[in-house]
């Protein structure tokens, strides 16, 4: 994933992010119920990865979650701070998280991997894995497709999955799929899913 292009892409919309997308109440119910159900049962602390404003991240905290925001975009981070002056938000990657080893109950990456090239989506749960504690949670939101296709995303190049495949990914990784969940296009929104998966023992 081209880090910097992401980035740059993201910082010259996120005034107009935010307002679209910055706060839990304008992400669906049954999504938030989705996320909530599995990462807010185990003790342990949760990171956010790609936690753009911040809403999601605040959202598991007034849960009682130990969480976490991170993301690439500096706007995005100062936004989350300044909204949740309580949380806890930083700057980071993907790509190299910095955690500690097998330290973390659950992983939340809700469309923060859309825009992973299908090659370099195996690094991305490698690095998930070596941060998460055995049968630790892994929630991922994804674009719907039948075939794993890139597409002009608003913001940067983006990539639609078939759920099916993208949960083989997963278990190649050592993920178990434990819940999935599907919203087809309502003619503004695309079709996307979510899944929920458990890292098996090392």
């Amino acid at each position: 994933m081209n880090v910097e292009r992401v980035r740059d892409a993201y910082a010259s919309v996120a005034d107009r992010y935010i307002e679209l997308f910055g706060t839990s109440r304008q992400v669906a119910a049954d999504d938030l119920a989705f996320i909530g159900r599995h990462l807010a049962v185990r003790p342990g602390s949760v990171l956010d990865v790609g936690c753009g404003p911040g809403h999601l991240t605040g959202y598991l905290r007034s849960l009682g979650v130990d969480a976490t925001g991170i993301d690439l975009v500096p706007e995005f981070i100062a936004h989350a701070r300044a909204a949740h002056p309580h949380g806890r938000y930083r700057l980071g990657s993907m790509q190299s998280l910095d955690v500690e080893d097998g330290s973390l109950a659950g992983v939340l990456a809700w469309f923060s991997l859309i825009h992973v090239p299908p090659p370099e989506l195996h690094g991305a749960f490698a690095e998930f894995r070596r941060v998460m504690a055995p049968a630790g949670t892994l929630v991922v939101g994804l674009f719907d497709g039948d075939d794993v296709v890139a597409f002009d995303h608003k913001v940067v190049t983006a990539y639609r999955w078939p759920v099916d495949e993208f949960s083989e990914r997963l278990a190649g990784a050592g993920f178990r799929e434990v819940e999935r969940q599907h919203r087809p296009s309502d003619g503004t929104h695309r079709p996307y899913a979510a899944i929920a998966a458990v890292l098996g023992e090392q």
